[in-house]
């Protein structure tokens, strides 16, 4: 039997995206902010898209948009860095394998250790975990950043952290085009 249900095809085009079913838009796109769907269905309002770097822009928008609680909710979506969670394979493919690229997965006991504490610090200060796009970094910059973002005002490190989940979903957008 056929299946009729419409799917993306791997690498897709801008005119496939504004051309897709709302369905098949958040299921091609919903990952890209960690485990918020919402964003790409509110995303998918602002058709038609130009090439990912406007989706992308649209995106961001809807973050920006949609209140504190709601970005409180994308930033607490997040797993820890080189955390429990990683160790225990229970992240996203995405997460899992960003993490992997810079060996975060298979760090000696005592960096795991020093990262659950500092993860531990910095989600007891700021009410979720800290992120970080790991693909402009090495394990060293995202070590320091971990620590001196710690001493971040509450306002700016939010602020500090929507940036970075920003980023991360940009380098997303840029895997699935092929950019």
């Amino acid at each position: 039997m056929a299946d009729d249900r419409e799917t993306a095809p791997a690498r897709p085009s801008p005119d496939m995206l504004n051309t897709l079913a709302h369905a098949d838009f958040v299921r091609l796109l919903g990952s890209v902010w960690e485990d918020s769907p919402w964003v790409a269905e509110q995303a998918f309002e602002a058709r038609a898209f130009a090439d990912y770097v406007a989706l992308h822009n649209a995106m961001v928008r809807v973050v920006v948009n949609a209140g504190q609680e709601a970005q409180l909710a994308l930033l607490r979506a997040h797993p820890d860095l080189a955390g429990k969670l990683a160790r225990g394979g229970g992240l996203t493919a995405q997460s899992a394998a960003e993490q992997a690229g810079l060996g975060l997965d298979r760090l000696s006991d005592a960096a795991f250790e020093w990262f659950d504490r500092h993860n531990d610090a910095y989600r007891a200060r700021f009410g979720f975990p800290f992120i970080i796009a790991v693909k402009a970094h090495t394990r060293e910059s995202i070590k320091q950043a971990l620590a001196t973002r710690l001493d971040n005002d509450p306002a700016v490190e939010m602020k500090t952290a929507l940036g970075e989940v920003a980023k991360i979903a940009k380098f997303r957008l840029e895997g699935l085009f092929g950019t």
